[in-house]
């Protein structure tokens, strides 16, 4: 049984979750978490036990000197809470932490117990890839589910992917099987500039989770850093001419793409976001959150799982233990047919570290 005698009730929570790593390419995803946390100064109160899902030769412990005493820090997971405040406030758990080495059936069921004990309403992880995407264009960012009637009510894409997966797709999986409406939204990284931090993706990632929970998110300095970060590879690239004629071909393959959805409805939708998100009178998590907002998070199951977690064959466990890298083209392929995905096949680059 899980004990949180420190944490305080929560209103409307939403867990929002990262991983460096395989799913996290150019740090997008777990840069936009650390964002969270950072603007809303999120209190950490839990941490898995790093010797029961972390490979030490492969993601090392660091040492350290404070006042003199050597310490160490493990590689883990930590859980804080945020109190976003407000007119109409809505409290976010922040779920930021490496990819596990193994038992990523326990891992799951640990996280869900925490969710089941907070109360969550919904998940969302966020998670990013490298893509046939030029760094001119708005990133493309999709929102997916295993949930046919989340993606309906949330005008999300029920995901068709099959392949190789990582850590967010089996927690996405695991939270449906728990009956947890989840969400993963993915961000496409420019698969030649993939080395982080990419800010313009975590920007994009953070826009649109604005939407999907109709929470403003206050942006701080990544606009400036987004833009920033855009000015320099246009130098880079026009520095190499092979470069500026492979983006140009990309910007001429997404421009052709993107033409059909220039609609006067996709237009009016796309002003309608910006007004939500900016609107000063509409304050956090204020109206016109769209289908994305509060009313809808609990569409598509209890939050509290009904004691359904995975089960871990090897020890036979049900219920969530006491204590607690970036796709490649083949993927990408995937997102851009709008049919989403829940991981990236091996070997692909842009993962967030070890």
């Amino acid at each position: 049984m899980i004990e949180l005698d420190g944490v305080p009730e929560l209103v409307d929570p939403v867990m929002v979750a990262a991983f460096e790593g395989w799913n996290d390419a150019g740090d997008a995803a777990s840069a936009a978490v650390a964002h969270l946390d950072r603007e809303w100064k999120g209190e950490v109160f839990a941490a898995l036990d790093a010797e029961d899902y972390y490979d030490f030769q492969v993601n090392r412990p660091t040492v350290f000197l404070e006042n003199g005493v050597r310490k160490v820090t493990w590689p883990t997971t930590r859980l804080s809470v945020v109190r976003t405040g407000g007119e109409k406030p809505r409290d976010l758990v922040l779920v930021r932490g490496i990819e596990p080495s193994m038992r990523w059936r326990s891992f799951c069921n640990e996280i869900l117990g925490f969710a089941h004990e907070l109360g969550v309403e919904m998940v969302v992880v966020l998670g990013a890839l490298l893509g046939d995407t030029p760094h001119t264009r708005p990133v493309p960012v999709s929102g997916v589910t295993s949930d046919p009637d989340l993606a309906r009510t949330m005008d999300l894409e029920e995901t068709r992917y099959e392949g190789p997966t990582g850590i967010v797709g089996i927690l996405q999986e695991a939270c449906t099987h728990a009956g947890v409406p989840a969400v993963s939204l993915w961000a496409a990284v420019p698969h030649y500039v993939s080395q982080p931090p990419n800010p313009k993706a975590t920007l994009a990632l953070l826009n649109r989770l604005e939407d999907l929970i109709g929470l403003r998110i206050p942006l701080g300095e990544l606009p400036e850093d987004a833009r920033a970060w855009q000015v320099g590879v246009d130098q880079l690239a026009a520095e190499d001419s092979e470069v500026a004629e492979y983006v140009q071909s990309l910007e001429e393959a997404r421009d052709t793409a993107d033409l059909p959805e220039a609609s006067g409805e996709a237009i009016a939708r796309e002003f309608e976001r910006y007004l939500r998100r900016r609107d000063p009178g509409a304050g956090p998590g204020g109206a016109g959150a769209g289908p994305g907002g509060p009313s809808h998070a609990t569409d598509g199951g209890d939050a509290s799982g009904g004691g359904t977690y995975l089960r871990d064959t090897a020890s036979g466990r049900t219920r969530p233990p006491k204590k607690p890298r970036a796709g490649t083209d083949e993927e990408s392929d995937d997102k851009d047919d709008g049919g989403g995905d829940d991981g990236a096949p091996p070997g692909g680059s842009g993962g967030g570290g070890e």
